[in-house]
């Protein structure tokens, strides 16, 4: 720690989510930012973090890898896939605690990462939201409570740019619907006749519109009723002080696994 602040990396820095990271962890006192980081190429690279996301300067410049003597307690990740593994790798060696909020995992690439926790603290979340993280265990309660009575669609919103569809939350949210139903297939939306579908298989759909920071709706329905819930991001805000309290968390840690819940806990 540096003057008694949490020192936090941030992977990803110039990026919608880190750009966003960096300011508000400006705001917090129990924070200080100890590393900006981008890739090879970012117009970001050199300049000052703050000035970069239109601060007054923070006295950390935007660079590709951590500069050496850096007080880092916990590294954040908003990165690709590849990035995030790389990253990964770095905090495993430099005993540091990662919080990933990277989307679109390949299964190899989260079981890599997740074999960092056994030497570091480390927590791998699609949605960092404290709303949306309410909102699963709302979505598992109902699915256990309708059970394979009612037909399960979800339908999710993002921007146009989002790279990975459908999202990582919208995966999420259907594997805590499938464990209260018994189903077993998450089935993307398609065009054309597709039939009914087979029991135990959830729809799922991913709309890209604009700037739309994240939507997610999940709807049971039963012969004459439905059920909608739901989550709306005004902006980013929300993911972004969950990925904060993440970090805070983490910071005092042992090595492990660590889930949403525990840090909501």
């Amino acid at each position: 720690m540096s003057g008694g602040r949490i020192g936090v990396g941030i992977h990803g820095a110039m990026g919608r989510m880190g750009r966003r990271l960096i300011q508000l962890l400006a705001e917090d006192p129990a924070l200080a930012l100890s590393a900006a980081l981008e890739h090879s190429g970012n117009p970001a690279l050199g300049h000052d973090a703050g000035t970069a996301v239109g601060l007054a300067p923070l006295g950390i410049a935007v660079s590709e890898k951590v500069p050496s003597g850096s007080n880092v307690d916990a590294m954040i990740d908003f990165s690709t896939p590849a990035a995030a593994l790389s990253i990964g790798r770095w905090c495993r060696e430099n005993r540091v605690p990662l919080v990933v909020g990277t989307t679109g995992l390949e299964p190899e690439q989260r079981q890599e990462l997740e074999t960092a926790s056994a030497e570091i603290p480390l927590l791998i979340a699609p949605n960092m939201s404290r709303a949306v993280n309410l909102l699963m265990k709302l979505v598992g309660e109902a699915a256990r409570v309708l059970g394979s009575s009612a037909d399960v669609e979800i339908v999710e919103r993002h921007h146009r740019t989002k790279k990975d569809a459908p999202s990582g939350t919208a995966i999420r949210l259907g594997e805590v619907a499938g464990r209260g139903l018994a189903a077993s297939r998450l089935i993307p939306g398609a065009p054309g006749s597709v039939g009914v579908r087979s029991p135990g298989e959830i729809g799922i759909h991913a709309l890209r519109v604009a700037d739309c920071p994240g939507e997610h709706q999940v709807i049971f329905s039963l012969m004459g009723e439905t059920l909608e819930l739901g989550h709306r991001a005004i902006n980013r805000d929300g993911f972004v002080r969950g990925a904060l309290d993440a970090a805070k968390f983490l910071a005092h840690k042992p090595p492990g696994l660590y889930t949403m819940e525990d840090v909501l806990a």
